[in-house]
């Protein structure tokens, strides 16, 4: 059976959606709301797993429900379920109400002003049913697991392989009038590893997503890059303690940048709980980094028409030139600041970083001597000091060139001086996050290690 033999979850549900949406908001109207504002969800999706050449799960699953915020007043309540019927949007109305009602008034809370929301919904190209069985998506998690054990005999061992794929739809509207809804897939394959060689055992893994089921990467490219990934950690070890440059690989910078972005996000600012607290204006960059929102991209894992407020999205640089030229804002952190929202309420939508014309072997090149990190490990960021201090492993490189796998080590720095000191971003662009960045080569880092 296909995920298309079941009712199918894409554009044609958008309708109904709308229309529970509109019903729940006169619902809590009728209950005497001021305002209100309704996410509804409807998904499912296919996921096979497959380890040691045997199928291990098969799980197909279907979810609905929704979450409501309603104000009386300056006072807010939430509440959510996913039961669906009359009866339910009735009593979930209804608990948001009790809640509003024991809450404190904030002049901060409501909905974002009607004249904001969004007036277009474009077409980003964002669904792509894959018409898949179970039968054919095992077989692909076990072609990519067979690569993946042909490609190197040290290869002994698999902690999974899994297929997934997911269709969805989300309505937003709230008590402006304002509706909005869209459709869309996300399709994806993963296979970990684990080589053994002298007593040692190593784990490392690959993996591809996709809006379009069919435009994964090849399951044997997949296989081999995972075993390729494991074997290449055998004989890691310790390095001593050292200040050395680091470079991050592509898959892990965007975690950088996330950082950044907690750090420069509304929430994090009135809450006075960031590093970058007050920075607006200030360079913080390199002169030549950028980092810009591009939330109209088609087919990208990110893009949106409108916030999580329903105010129209936008393109926009959040660095220019390394100058910090806007915080991430939605409307209420921006009322708690006082400044106005920037669209970005839940969240940015397809971020760039800037980046140069070296591949990550002419950025080894450029470091000479230290380490490249291609696992963290722990979440050793303290947000209110920029502190960082994080499990890693990788490969030590002498004259430009790997030398041997890394383990047990911890790199720690300063996140402000971290972000002053990246030297370069590579073209090796991570496509598969909402960040796109290649990888980054900081000049100066301490490697704590034996």
């Amino acid at each position: 059976m296909s995920m298309s033999a079941v009712q199918s979850v894409g554009p044609q549900a958008l309708p109904a959606l709308q229309e529970q949406v509109e019903q729940i908001i006169a619902e809590a109207k009728r209950q005497g709301a001021s305002a209100c504002e309704v996410a509804v969800s409807l998904e499912q999706g296919l996921s096979t797993s497959v380890r040691q050449r045997e199928v291990e799960t098969v799980e197909f699953n279907r979810d609905q429900g929704f979450g409501i915020t309603l104000y009386v007043g300056q006072r807010k309540g939430s509440a959510s379920t996913s039961a669906t019927g009359p009866d339910a949007i009735r009593e979930t109305v209804a608990a948001a109400l009790a809640i509003a009602k024991h809450t404190s008034e904030d002049e901060a809370s409501g909905l974002a002003d009607a004249a904001l929301m969004a007036k277009e919904q474009h077409d980003f190209d964002l669904f792509h049913e894959w018409d898949i069985t179970p039968e054919q998506a095992i077989e692909k998690a076990l072609l990519c697991e067979a690569a993946a054990f042909d490609a190197d005999a040290r290869i002994k061992n698999a902690d999974g392989t899994t297929l997934s794929t997911h269709q969805g739809c989300r309505v937003y509207g709230n008590s402006h009038g304002f509706i909005g809804g869209y459709a869309s897939t996300r399709h994806s394959l993963s296979c970990v590893m684990i080589a053994e060689a002298d007593g040692q055992m190593q784990r490392d893994y690959w993996y591809d997503v996709n809006r379009q089921g069919t435009l994964l990467a090849d399951p044997v490219s997949i296989g081999q890059r995972a075993a390729q990934r494991a074997a290449s950690r055998l004989g890691a070890r310790p390095v001593p303690t050292c200040e050395v440059p680091v470079l991050f690989s592509a898959e892990l910078a965007g975690g950088l940048f996330g950082s950044f972005l907690s750090a420069v996000s509304g929430g994090s600012l009135y809450r006075k709980s960031s590093f970058l607290e007050g920075t607006l204006g200030q360079k913080l960059f390199p002169e030549w980094l950028t980092i810009d929102e591009r939330p109209h991209l088609m087919r990208a894992m990110g893009s949106a028409s409108y916030d999580g407020d329903g105010l129209a999205t936008y393109a926009k640089p959040f660095v220019e030139k390394g100058e910090l030229v806007s915080y991430i804002l939605g409307t209420y952190s921006g009322r708690k600041l006082g400044m106005p929202s920037t669209a970005n309420a839940g969240g940015v939508h397809n971020l760039f970083v800037t980046h140069g014309d070296e591949d990550q072997a002419a950025l080894l090149k450029r470091m000479g001597r230290g380490l490249l990190v291609t696992e963290l490990m722990g979440h050793g960021l303290n947000m209110v000091t920029g502190d960082y201090s994080r499990g890693a492993a990788g490969f030590w490189v002498e004259n430009g060139e790997i030398q041997f796998a890394v383990q047990e080590v911890t790199i720690a720095g300063n996140m402000r001086d971290m972000f002053k000191q990246i030297v370069a971003v590579g073209n090796d662009l991570e496509l598969r996050s909402n960040i796109r960045t290649g990888s980054v080569l900081i000049e100066r880092m301490t490697v704590a290690g034996s």
